[in-house]
């Protein structure tokens, strides 16, 4: 049996398998479409999930679902179903407690603050990779019940966003299993999640403050409207980026935050050597990014 059909069976993959020239094409078209970058040591992940869509198609070898990415008729709707296959994430409600403590504690109080000096009464955060729901499901209920105290009479949205179709999808649909919900506090599970047989169901009052919608973030014409938010949450999403594409990522989200606007990245990333534009801000366990404001920036605060 040739190496081919045993990966095409079994979806394992050997050195001479990989080394074809095709997978190399791929990677870089993938990486020209989404910025998504698949090191020489991930390499395998890419080509195993690849095959996937291989058996589904009936391409026979790389070559071939090459031209299926490439020149086929369906392409684009190929390329799709091929990023969704790569960016299956996972994740779980109220993920990072130091974050949500840091959001409660200092970076809503400081918004609102100044928010309420201009008489606006609005918040928007953007869940950017927001993958199955998890995060921006966690960030509207933690709003909602701030609604209930220092932002009551305040209206707020939180727009989340993914590149993979199948996500966005099972996103809208708002119901987790045990595992999913394992880190929720009772009295939030309690107040906005219904039982759905063995699954969870988010809560009706906490839907409508969530909008989902598929979003490549290396669309410069999409990112362009993503303006006038407060917080942005981006968290292991650039771990799969090149320094190029996260500089240009990070250039967007620094011009879509108003000033006083904060970005939250996951645990282990950062900014550093990346942008120089935002001012770290370390809380207990977590650290996250602040706009300055054009006062502080001219004040020349250090």
């Amino acid at each position: 049996m040739s190496n081919e059909a045993t990966l095409l069976k079994d979806e394992t993959v050997d050195a001479e398998y990989l080394a074809d020239p095709a997978w190399i094409r791929i990677r870089d078209l993938i990486y020209q479409v989404s910025g998504i970058y698949q090191a020489e040591n991930k390499f395998y992940l890419l080509v195993s999930r690849a095959v996937r869509r291989m058996k589904v198609v009936g391409a026979r070898s790389p070559r071939e679902y090459l031209e299926f990415l490439t020149a086929r008729p369906n392409r684009e709707s190929e390329m799709r179903n091929l990023l969704n296959e790569i960016t299956i994430g996972e994740t779980c409600l109220f993920r990072s407690l130091p974050q949500i403590d840091a959001l409660r504690k200092v970076v809503i109080p400081s918004l609102a603050e100044a928010k309420k000096k201009m008489a606006y009464t609005k918040l928007r955060f953007w869940s950017a990779g927001c993958s199955t729901g998890e995060e921006p499901y966690t960030l509207a209920m933690i709003l909602l019940e701030e609604t209930q105290g220092a932002l009551k009479g305040w209206t707020f949205e939180v727009v989340a966003t993914d590149l993979n179709d199948r996500s966005v999808a099972k996103a809208q649909e708002g119901v987790y299993n045990d595992y999913a919900v394992r880190n929720v506090p009772p009295e939030f599970m309690k107040k906005y999640f219904t039982k759905s047989g063995s699954e969870y169901r988010v809560a009706d009052c906490v839907r409508p403050h969530v909008s989902f919608s598929r979003l490549n973030m290396l669309d410069d014409s999409k990112m362009l409207f993503m303006r006038g938010l407060d917080v942005i949450f981006c968290c292991n999403v650039l771990i799969y980026f090149d320094g190029k594409s996260k500089t240009r990522t990070i250039q967007h989200f620094y011009n879509g935050l108003l000033p006083n606007g904060y970005f939250f990245l996951g645990h282990s990333e950062s900014l550093f050597g990346i942008n120089d534009k935002f001012r770290l801000v370390h809380f207990p366990g977590a650290t996250s990014y602040w706009k300055a404001t054009e006062t502080f920036v001219k004040a020349g605060t250090p």
